[in-house]
């Protein structure tokens, strides 16, 4: 009975349905119609959906016309990339035809992203520089490979081109400061963390604030300028998805080149011969090399080629989706990185890789809730897990920067220096063959002096693991219901990053010959090292970041032409180490900032600007009472083209603003190498050496030997002193600046001409005088230093016909000076530190080479050595008749350019599109120097060969009895060191200017006609090339590097294809 009643009321309820799925039908139509463009052309691919449903929704057809179901009610939104979103109720109709209206070009209405938001582009006072992220082309893994060239006011410069250590160092408008932090402030979604891993992909805007009034609110972590990132969030409408994936194939932009074993056995016998020693090789033996008779004992072996691989691939995989209602909106991304390196693998060893490989999976998701029409809450997870593989040899050390924890240099190796490049580099063709014919490992040494492939294949591997997860969430609420233009914002965020490397280290027994082979002609064997099996050594660190912000706005218009803002913001942040701290006390306790900034701004008909920015910032590096600093800040600009006069008599000026900034920026990061000087207030109090009282009947003297001298007594001495009244580092900044955009925004940009001076830099007194019982180097603000230079941008726009032109271009000079230092007083001011450029390049002057014995004698008496005709000649800058290191000067320029800028151009034709960009460097220079360019420089104990390679530059470029050039390109040979020759000066300082060829890109998008039949909204294909070409006078090696002897990984050039499709 009971399941009959349960029958009846089942069949009851589906009757109960009927009717309403009826209702739910009748209220359902179909509503179809063309869209069309200004012309009344009609348009293709237009994404039409329903307002408030989240859902895939329609696309126009070949002909532009749609058809989708909707309630009767419902409102249709429609959309298309140049043109604004239009809004249509549906109201019962079956028929809507649709106008689209393309965006209003307006400069008045751009926006960009600054500390406080997004803000109007007409109604910005201070220097802020924008990238389209279109021009940034990122073949690697490293989105600051792309930032020189590209951005006004970005000095940058890649050091490694090594897959997980491709990355550039960079500075905003150059180097400011020698005593704290140089590193600009980076914040991704409003919070400070590194984007060094950020899928490209992710990234919606990226804007550079570069003077105080733009970085005040920052306090003391905007001292060096600020890099805000923001990432993509969801639009309400259809679900997009993109996918992209790529495949790009990497060889080296240039490497050193090394002569062969006959060459180089040529040349150490001329190097002997002309210092009077007898030569290495006889005739025989020179036969014997060049016929490779004897690979055991005269080998002739190429190193690059045993151990390089002409190039290696990357692979890169993307996705996204993204939607949602006007309710709630979604963004989710994920993404896949593979990059390989360029060194060869033993194929025998199948258990594991001794590649230089990296792997990366990146993930985000940001959604926005609206919980009630003034109240968003918007949430954010994201992060990476990454995998780097090496060589076990070679040590997987991470040289890190404190500020922001981001690894800016991988390529620093272990204690011993142990890195393939400086062994390859340095073993010589002779020095020993691959294997010797018995089956032995042959080795020139241990350590750096390990034979290439042992060290590169054969030393076990590396695995360095690195993970992170980036949380936040952001709570945003409109109080216009209390008055107009209120709102609050409030954010919390957590990190939490670890780092993981095992180490499996392994060698086989090593083995050298000695010179000769025995009686019997058989080698002569010594054991260099015994054999090490594979063992494993381990280690790890972490940290955990939180960040909590506050921030109060109002944004209110008075009469239709007085515009006022006010803002103000709290930012705490707290930083603690989770693992591997050992005793370090400092290490276990949380690095902590605190800071309260605020702004108050103006404006007169967007016409007349002006703002007062402020920050009161508090640092837990300086003790009570000089913890917490005020630094105050001011802009303002005059928007010319909105002057009546102007508007009245030319249609030129869309924008022509100048525009002014002066304020003081505070710097708490102390440093000393990579060190972090936290509690410089704090002394150290330890034992001193016992003090010899000279009583021979002192109570305390036994007599007896053991207890060392007469009447020791140990005892407690300030060990390092405090700094009690070590207080902020400023910056002082002026900035004068003028934006334009002419002709409805053809010709747009910018120009900025800019002084930063730091006063009160942290130093540590090296030079009191032993009179004062100070045992210690206590820090001081005593340093000052100043940066000049300018930095400007411009776009140009066209359009003939159906082509679509741009051309762009950007530059960044500065010019720092230090004004005061503490160092050891000279009468010889060149010698000083004081009134140069921050490490500036010093050394002698050359003046040509010797060309005889007399030259000799009518010159000054040189110092440093024994020299003859063919060594190098220097200039006497004091006039005493003797060089020395008295007549050491300042020469050239600086290893960190001063200097860059970038030009390019981008067309499109129909689905055609193609990109360039060229990129340059200047006014920078180094000394070259190491075992390849001072030939046979290193003798080590136990080898008869020295240690390095010889370039092939060398070869009919240098000095000799039947190439007598006084200007050659290198001295006379020197067999073991030549202390004359083989020292800084201008004639191994080197120019490291460069033009490079950094991007050709071609791509095409398939026409709408095709894909819409494949129901794709749009699919494109694309070519990248990077690091095409390289125009410099240096020639040895690739020139961004900096490297003085080519012992670093090369940049890459790279060829990529891909394919972006969009659902």
């Amino acid at each position: 009975m009971k399941q009959i009643q349960i029958l009846i009321c089942i069949i009851s309820f589906l009757f109960c349905m009927i009717p309403n799925s009826f209702a739910q039908q009748e209220n359902t139509i179909t509503v179809s119609g063309t869209v069309t463009d200004e012309n009344k052309e009609p348009m293709i691919g237009v994404n039409i959906y329903v307002k408030n449903e989240p859902g895939f929704g329609v696309n126009t057809n070949l002909d532009g016309k749609y058809s989708i179901k909707v309630k009767r009610n419902a409102t249709l939104v429609f959309s298309y990339v140049g043109y604004d979103k239009k809004e249509v109720d549906v109201d019962g109709r079956t028929t809507i035809n649709v106008q689209m209206a393309s965006n209003d070009n307006n400069v008045l209405n751009e926006v960009v992203v600054t500390g406080t938001g997004a803000v109007k582009k007409a109604s910005i006072s201070g220097a802020i520089s924008t990238v389209d992220m279109k021009t940034l082309r990122v073949p690697t893994a490293n989105i600051t490979n792309s930032l020189a060239g590209n951005i006004a006011g970005v000095i940058s410069m890649q050091v490694s081109g090594e897959p997980g250590a491709n990355q550039s160092e960079f500075w905003i408008r150059g180097i400011s400061t020698f005593g704290a932090g140089s590193s600009a402030l980076v914040l991704v979604d409003g919070f400070e963390r590194p984007f060094n891993e950020i899928n490209i992909e992710d990234i919606e805007s990226f804007s550079v604030l570069k003077d105080a009034s733009a970085t005040a609110i920052y306090g003391s972590r905007g001292a060096n300028g600020v890099i805000i990132i923001t990432t993509k969030k969801g639009d309400p409408g259809k679900i997009n998805i993109n996918g992209k994936v790529e495949y790009g194939y990497n060889t080296r932009t240039r490497t050193p080149e090394f002569v062969d074993g006959l060459s180089y056995a040529k040349l150490i016998n001329e190097a002997r011969s002309t210092r009077n020693m007898e030569p290495l090789y006889n005739d025989i033996e020179m036969q014997i090399i060049e016929n490779n008779l004897d690979p055991d004992l005269y080998p002739n072996v190429d190193w690059k080629d045993v151990l390089l691989k002409d190039g290696a691939g990357t692979y890169r995989a993307s996705i996204n989706l993204s939607g949602g209602a006007s309710t709630a909106r979604y963004y989710v991304s994920g993404s896949y990185l593979s990059e390989g390196g360029m060194y060869k693998t033993d194929e025998s060893l199948r258990d594991y890789n001794t590649n230089s490989n990296l792997e990366r999976y990146n993930y985000r998701m940001n959604t926005d809730i609206d919980i009630t029409p003034t109240t968003v809450l918007r949430t954010g997870v994201s992060g990476f897990l990454e995998k780097q593989n090496r060589a076990g040899l070679v040590e997987t050390y991470t040289y890190t920067n404190v500020d922001d924890n981001t690894i800016i240099m991988n390529r620093i190796v272990n204690g011993d220096g142990i890195n393939i490049w400086k062994s390859i580099v340095g073993y010589s063709p002779l020095a020993t063959p691959l294997e010797y014919s018995n089956g032995l490992t042959p080795a020139y040494g241990t350590g750096e002096l390990t034979n290439p492939w042992v060290l590169g294949t054969q030393s076990g591997y590396n695995e360095s693991w690195r993970n992170k997860v980036e949380t936040n969430i952001t709570l945003e609420q409109n109080f216009d219901f209390i008055t107009k233009g209120l709102r609050f914002v409030g954010r919390f965020a957590f990190d939490s990053f670890n780092r993981n490397n095992i180490k499996h280290v392994r060698w086989p027994e090593q083995h050298n010959t000695q010179r000769r082979r025995d009686s019997s002609g058989n080698l002569v064997f010594y054991r260099v090292s015994t054999e090490r099996l594979m063992g494993q050594e381990s280690d790890s660190w972490g940290e955990r970041i939180y960040n909590l912000e506050g921030e109060l706005s109002y944004n209110r218009m008075f009469a239709d032409a007085h515009n006022v803002s006010l803002f103000t913001k709290y930012a705490q942040r707290e930083q603690a180490e989770t693992s591997n701290v050992g005793n370090n006390i400092a290490r276990g306790i949380p690095r902590r900032d605190q800071g309260v900034s605020g702004r108050i701004s103006y404006d007169y008909l967007s016409r007349y600007f002006i703002e007062f920015n402020g920050g009161y910032t508090g640092s837990e590096v300086f003790k009570t009472g000089h913890q917490f600093g005020f630094f105050p800040a001011v802009s303002g600009a005059w928007n010319i083209s909105e002057e009546p006069f102007v508007k009245e008599n030319t249609k030129i000026f869309d924008l022509l603003k100048i525009r002014y900034s002066y304020g003081q920026v505070g710097n708490n990061k102390i440093r000393r190498g990579n060190e972090e000087i936290r509690f410089p207030y704090m002394g150290a109090i330890g034992l001193v050496d016992g003090y010899n009282y000279g009583d021979l009947n002192s109570p305390n003297y036994s007599g007896l030997a053991s207890e060392g001298n007469l009447s020791q007594y140990r005892g407690m001495h300030i060990t390092e002193y405090a700094a009690d009244y070590l207080t902020w580092e400023v910056a002082t900044k002026h900035n004068l600046g003028i934006d334009f955009n002419l002709w409805n925004n053809k010709f747009s940009g910018a120009f900025d001409i800019f002084k930063d001076t730091r006063s009160n830099i942290y130093m540590q007194r090296k030079h009191l005088s032993e009179m004062t019982g100070i045992t210690s180097q206590p820090w001081a603000n005593i340093g000052k230093m100043e940066n000049m230079g300018f930095d400007g941008q411009f776009n140009y726009n066209q359009k003939f016909d159906q082509v679509e032109m741009t051309m762009r271009g950007n530059i960044t000079y500065t010019r720092n000076k230090v004004l005061e230092y503490d160092e050891e007083a000279s009468a010889l001011p060149y010698k000083m530190t004081q009134g140069y450029r921050w490490e500036q390049a010093k050394g002698l002057i050359a003046m040509g080479l010797f060309e005889s014995y007399e030259d000799i004698r009518n010159s000054p008496k040189q110092e440093f050595g024994a020299y003859m005709p063919g060594d190098i000649k220097y200039k006497d800058i004091n006039g005493d008749g003797l060089i020395n290191d008295n007549d050491v000067v300042a020469i050239g320029s600086t290893r960190v350019p001063n200097l860059i800028y970038g030009v390019g151009a981008s067309a499109t034709w129909k689905g055609l599109d193609v990109n360039v960009h060229f990129q340059g460097a200047g006014k920078s220079s180094y000394f070259i120097n190491g075992p390849a360019v001072y030939p046979f420089s290193e003798i080590h104990a136990g080898n008869t060969l020295p240690w390095g390679n010889i370039l092939t530059d060398m070869v009919g470029n240098y000095w000799s009895e039947s190439n007598p050039n006084p200007n050659a390109k290198y001295p006379r040979l020197s067999y073991g060191g030549n202390a004359n020759n083989y020292r800084a000066s201008t004639y191994w300082l080197r120019n490291g200017a460069y033009l490079r060829f950094k991007t050709l890109e071609i791509g095409f998008t398939v026409p709408k006609r095709i894909t819409n039949m494949w129901h794709i909204n749009s699919i494109r294909l694309h070519f990248i090339g990077s690091n095409l070409f390289v125009w410099d006078s240096l020639k040895l090696w690739d020139p961004e590097l900096g490297s003085g002897n080519g012992m670093a990984y090369p940049i890459t050039k790279s060829f990529t294809g891909g394919l972006t499709i969009s659902l």
